[in-house]
């Protein structure tokens, strides 16, 4: 790999400012930039398993950062950035539930970190997981269960008002699919 990690995020930011600048379907071409910008990424490279994921989160960061710094609200385009992530990673390897859960789960971390609403973001994530389950060969309610639980480990570890949050969007039916969300995780913390 020529260059590091760490440069995705600002490469994946930089895509989504231009690519969205001026256009008349952003979410369009939300989607077209942050899958663009991961491919990119990863052209070059044998990453899996771990090394994969570290892509994909450092591309949502980029995706939720030039969101922010064009002034949308990342929860209005959440679902884009899901979609985005999930199609960039497919067209270069195997995409499962996990990285539906670990996307999700960098999309509520990054929201959180840029005052974002992070209820919106878990709608956004989740709706992007269902529009994207046939693309990866699962159910929209196995889709929908992943990105839930993702959101809901994020919100673990940022605090309790996150996972109320999180418990209110994921708990109920979004886009025609009932979301069945797994056990609440705790902050990692084991209690005594």
């Amino acid at each position: 790999m020529s260059r590091g990690i760490r440069h995705i995020a600002t490469e994946a930011k930089e895509a989504v400012v231009e690519g969205v600048h001026g256009v008349g379907d952003v979410a369009s071409a939300l989607v077209d930039a942050v899958s663009g910008s991961l491919v990119a990424s990863l052209k070059g490279t044998r990453a899996v398993g771990t090394e994969l994921m570290g892509f994909i989160v450092e591309t949502i960061r980029g995706a939720v950062l030039g969101t922010a710094e064009i002034g949308s609200e990342v929860g209005h385009v959440a679902k884009s950035i899901m979609v985005g992530v999930l199609r960039g990673a497919r067209t270069v390897g195997e995409v499962g539930l996990d990285t539906v859960s670990g996307s999700a789960a960098a999309l509520v971390k990054n929201t959180a970190e840029v005052g974002g609403n992070i209820a919106d973001v878990t709608k956004g994530a989740i709706e992007g997981a269902i529009e994207s389950a046939g693309d990866l060969g699962v159910s929209a309610e196995e889709a929908a269960s992943a990105a839930a639980t993702g959101a809901m480990k994020a919100a673990g570890q940022i605090g309790t008002a996150a996972v109320e949050q999180v418990q209110r969007v994921a708990t109920g039916t979004i886009a025609g699919v009932k979301v069945v969300l797994g056990e609440p995780f705790r902050n990692g913390r084991k209690r005594h």
